[in-house]
């Protein structure tokens, strides 16, 4: 499956060991994730010299292309938000799985789009799981 990984960038890394340890799970999995670098603890300073129109354009066509968006949204991000957001429109299934006590906003909390599910999780292990199930789901439809 062609999978979209969204996950805070500029709006804090805290949770990039969990990025991590979810992209490492789908490759293993044989997913293609065209996002995988946005787990990398580097991210930053690859990102940096990209035009903020590339970025869109290249996210955008990812999008477009992916059988479902995976979103990380323990860490606010307007990115993510938008790319959520953008998913739902295409009527692509997405799951939000943020962190048990994070403070996650209304509008992805109050979300009640058919294709759009939400999980909480405990440490990176359960959201691998998590993340497992929901794909798993997506090949029975």
């Amino acid at each position: 499956m062609n999978i979209y990984f969204s996950c805070s960038i500029t709006g804090g890394r805290n949770d990039q060991p969990v990025y991590a340890t979810i992209v490492r799970a789908l490759l293993e999995d044989g997913h293609h994730v065209p996002t995988a670098i946005l787990a990398s603890p580097q991210v930053m300073d690859m990102e940096m010299v990209v035009d903020p129109r590339e970025v869109y354009r290249r996210d955008v066509n990812w999008v477009r292309a992916c059988d479902a968006l995976i979103a990380e949204v323990s860490t606010p991000s307007h990115g993510v938000g938008y790319e959520i957001a953008l998913a739902l429109m295409l009527e692509k299934p997405v799951l939000a799985c943020f962190r048990a006590g994070a403070a996650v906003s209304k509008m992805i909390l109050g979300n009640d789009h058919p294709r759009f599910s939400m999980g909480m999780y405990k440490d990176s292990e359960e959201a691998v799981i998590l993340i497992r199930d929901f794909l798993r789901g997506l090949d029975c439809e």
